[in-house]
């Protein structure tokens, strides 16, 4: 019985081989979608689960602002808690400090720039499951200038020759670090992602007299899981007795759950988190793209299940029973499911490398014979089988044999119904995808065009070191003789994305009294090197640089007198209009007094998530970025110069150079990458609706194929034809309008709220849609119902 069934499903699928061909198609776009998605989620769930002991250990996050200004938090420490947090609380185990940093790492003839050298305790593999190939993981990091090196970073430098033991020199200072260690590469799916491993006691960071001078990661394992809840509800009390002589400082902090921070935690790890809301996101897309094919499946079906009524009706009078005919074509939806699932594995192999560089992501194919994506694709596959092949398989065993040969149908309006529902549906997914397509990418056109206030353009970033900063002004010089270039700057950060965080007052507030600022150690020509505008009074110069360089962090502030530059937001918080700030006393961390030299228009010196803050700019003798602006000509011939410039000035380390306009898109990949996702799934849920139209429009023909005959028989013209064919439609395709849009308003609203300057949502966005979906409805239709006129209406009416 299974034998014929399955003869007689594949007869059936071969003889239908256009329509057949469109169903495998749709289901296997709806299956590669969803097991893409599947296995992307299954990787950004998966992250740092290797850790054993993960569900014991917590980050530590700082909370801390001076005298009611405005609060900074973030996932720094210092060196301070995690001794003093050990010594207060029983309930932690263990902890490890964490710091990292860019080094250029120099062995024999060698010369790398690595920028992922982690510092930490040798706690570290108390805490973490980071397998040592070679070497003690109780004594490697014991002592200071060790290191250990992955896998293969070992390659890299020592070939197969055994690297234990040997020395490697560090930073342009050559520091040597004796390799004491081999470990196991480090996971995708890890929020450390370090190529070497180097001994804490390495930097030289003494514990902190203060817990606000914050700079370190600091993990804490807890001895149950339960403990993470408990210490950290007696932070705050515990905290408040140590900062009870320092007047108004509030200082807090707060216990984030390991396996919690990649997917839900504001504060970025040693690698960038995701969003879980972009991951519900794109999971429900998924499902709704796997829905609109078993939809298109369904319609497409039905329509045929009309082609195939007078097959039905003879099976029927040769006894066929309801059961044996719904079996048949269930049948034939389980061999088109299984056609489909052998294209989805064979496509999902294929396009995996371009959704991992879609994704930014290294999605191993071995993932896909993981449990969980077995299970999810034995899923799907049972889901698609029971909505796409229960229903036409229904309908069709419920013919009745004398009116099937006879060529007459009764239609039913539950049927219709159903139809037209999934065909609004479908087609409401397409225009919610379409709309919130054009408005993330209406906004990331306005963050790609919006003036920041700083000229991202032909601005080249280059490192710097102590080795350079010696010589900095011959080295500038230098550098300035390489045509094209106009501007050498430096800096401790580039202007997208100022990080330094300090503490700031006026001199006539209390100097209990202190607000948060971000401050830029930059030179004289920084400021016309990013392309900042100076509003009131003047820029620095050689003379003010050169007038701090004696200055000392130990110094008596009182001989101390720096000259700051300020942005319009900081000059309001201090209390004075921008245009009289020029030449009032102020401090920076107290340390640093001085006057405001000068005002310069705000700017966006981070992420327009957030509302621009407030800036100082002060003059030092050091700095970690030099920035390089050019003329605009012929960029590769710049970069030539400049490149044989610095392997004339800077011999101890490689020439690297990152672009400005990039790194400010860097800061933007999560919403690039969205709506690079929202571009491909709506191309192909409107082509998946497009052929579930077909369907539906094809069923509707065949319906009324004796009213369109008569009708012409009455006089109607072919454009009479497709009017009346097409209005059904266009009513069904503004139904879907009427739901889909206030859905994509009121969703693509939302993300634009973590925006603090976003685009308004216009009304011509939800009209182009319209007008899209409008002229694809008139399309389908339009074409279906030109050959339905066209056939001769004395056919049609024959049995008449």
């Amino acid at each position: 019985m299974f034998k014929n069934y399955l003869k007689t499903a594949l007869r059936s699928l071969f003889k239908n081989r256009f329509y057949t061909a469109i169903n495998i198609f749709s289901l296997t776009v709806g299956l590669t979608c969803c097991i893409l998605i599947t296995l992307y989620i299954a990787h950004e769930t998966s992250y740092d689960r290797f850790h054993s002991k993960g569900n014991r250990i917590a980050r530590v996050i700082m909370e801390y602002n001076f005298g009611g200004g405005s609060t900074t938090t973030g996932n720094f420490t210092s060196t301070k808690v995690l001794p003093a947090f050990k010594r207060q609380f029983p309930q932690i185990e263990e902890g490890v400090r964490m710091h990292q940093l860019e080094r250029v790492i120099a062995y024999e003839d060698k010369l790398f720039t690595e920028k992922k050298v982690m510092f930490a305790d040798s706690t570290v593999f108390t805490l973490f499951d980071f397998p040592l190939l070679q070497g003690n993981p109780k004594t490697a990091l014991s002592g200071s200038k060790k290191i250990i090196l992955t896998q293969s970073t070992a390659r890299k430098y020592f070939g197969n020759t055994d690297p234990v033991g040997k020395v490697l020199l560090m930073s342009s200072t050559r520091t040597p670090f004796e390799v004491t260690g081999i470990m196991a590469d480090i996971p995708a799916n890890s929020q450390m992602r370090f190529d070497m491993l180097a001994s804490f006691s390495s930097l030289e960071a003494n514990q902190e007299r203060t817990y606000w001078n914050a700079n370190y990661t600091t993990y804490l394992m807890m001895r149950s899981p339960d403990d993470i809840k408990t210490v950290e509800a007696k932070i705050p009390g515990f905290i408040k007795e140590e900062m009870k002589d320092q007047g108004s400082v509030h200082l807090t902090y707060f216990l984030e759950p390991f396996f919690s921070i990649h997917l839900r935690s504001p504060y970025d790890s040693f690698e960038p988190n995701n969003n879980i809301l972009y991951i519900y996101i794109i999971t429900g897309v998924a499902l709704l793209i796997l829905l609109i094919a078993c939809f298109t499946y369904i319609n497409l079906n039905t329509a045929r299940s009309l082609e195939r009524a007078k097959e039905v009706g003879i099976r029927k009078t040769a006894g066929a029973t309801i059961k044996q005919i719904f079996v048949q074509f269930m049948g034939e939806s389980v061999v088109l499911t299984v056609l489909a699932t052998v294209l989805t594995v064979i496509t999902v192999w294929l396009l995996l490398p371009l959704f991992n560089q879609l994704t930014n992501k290294e999605i191993p194919m071995s993932l896909f014979y993981s449990k969980t994506i077995i299970l999810s694709l034995l899923g799907a596959i049972i889901i698609i089988i029971l909505l796409s092949g229960s229903y036409p398989a229904l309908v069709v065993s419920r013919f009745q044999p004398i009116k099937v040969l006879k060529g007459s149908f009764a239609r039913t309006s539950s049927g219709n119904t159903l139809r037209r529902s999934l065909t609004v549906f479908q087609f409401g997914i397409s225009l919610f995808l379409l709309v919130s397509t054009f408005i993330i990418q209406k906004q990331l056109h306005f963050i790609r065009n919006k003036k920041m206030g700083f000229d991202r353009e032909q601005v080249i970033i280059l490192p710097s070191d102590s080795k350079i900063m010696a010589t900095i002004g011959a080295f500038k010089a230098e550098l300035k003789k390489v045509p094209g270039i106009t501007y050498v700057g430096r800096a401790q950060h580039s202007p997208h994305n100022i990080l330094g965080g300090y503490n700031m007052r006026s001199a006539q507030m209390p100097s209990n009294t202190q607000l948060n600022v971000k401050a830029d150690p930059v030179d004289e020509e920084f400021i016309p090197a990013a392309g900042l505008e100076v509003l009131y009074g003047s820029n620095f110069t050689e003379n003010d640089i050169a007038n701090v360089q004696d200055y000392t962090f130990d110094m008596d502030p009182a001989l101390k007198n720096f000259p700051f530059i300020i942005n319009e937001t900081a000059a309001r918080q201090l209390g004075w209009e921008p245009s009289k700030a020029v030449g009032q006393r102020m401090f920076l961390d107290d340390t640093r007094p001085g006057f405001v030299k000068a005002v310069i228009k705000d700017f966006h010196f981070a992420s327009i998530h957030n509302p621009i803050g407030a800036l100082v700019l002060f003059p030092t003798q050091w700095s970690s970025i030099l920035l390089v602006k050019t003329t605009k000509g012929n960029i590769s011939t710049i970069l030539s110069g400049l490149e044989n410039k610095w392997k004339e000035l800077a011999p101890h380390r490689p020439f690297q150079f990152k672009f400005l306009d990039d790194e400010f898109n860097s800061m933007y990949t999560s919403e690039i990458r969205l709506g690079k996702v929202f571009n491909i799934f709506t191309g192909i849920s409107i082509l998946l609706a497009c052929i579930g139209l077909l369907g539906l429009c094809s069923y509707a023909a065949q319906q009324r194929i004796k009213e369109i005959g008569i009708r012409k028989i009455m006089g109607a013209g072919v454009t009479d034809i497709i009017r009346l064919m097409s209005a059904d439609f266009i009513k069904l395709s503004l139904i879907s309008m009427v739901i889909a849009f206030p859905l994509a308003f009121l969703s693509i609203n939302k993300w634009l709220q973590s925006f603090a300057y976003r685009i308004d949502i216009n009304w011509w966005l939800f009209a182009l849609a319209a007008l899209i979906g409008l002229a694809l409805v008139l399309l389908t239709t339009g074409l279906l119902a030109a050959r339905a006129a066209s056939i001769n209406p004395v056919k049609n009416l024959r049995t008449e």
